[in-house]
């Protein structure tokens, strides 16, 4: 998939939306309801209400990008429907969008060394 690098900040969108809307609709949700803005770079993850589609918007520094994902035999594993927009890792999203349930996904913790060796 075409994607910006992994340090980019993803949010998911847990109400879902009208699939209908395209780049400026989905980018208008982003600043009236989630309030945040849609030309920082992050990634902006929607649902279906069907929840077997997702829509992402991204602005990559010249334009919005806009991509449209449908499972065929499933659905996404997706956070509970409430207001609001919750962040997922890179891991995370790679899961969600490959149909993995991306709750089982956990980020390694890692020290810096105390001495070098």
């Amino acid at each position: 998939m075409i994607f910006p690098s992994n340090r980019v900040r993803i949010l998911v969108a847990t109400n879902p939306v009208d699939f209908r809307k395209g780049h400026d609709g989905l980018s208008a949700l982003v600043q009236s309801v989630l309030r945040k803005d849609p030309f920082t770079g992050t990634v902006f993850v929607f649902r279906s209400k069907r929840a077997d589609r997702l829509k992402l918007l991204y602005w990559d520094g010249t334009g919005l990008v806009m991509a449209y994902k449908r499972l065929e035999d499933t659905s996404f594993t997706w956070p509970a429907i409430r207001d609001g927009a919750m962040a997922l890792n890179h891991a995370q999203f790679e899961a969600l969008f490959a149909g993995l349930d991306w709750r089982k996904v956990k980020a390694l913790e890692s020290r810096p060394p105390a001495a070098a060796e």
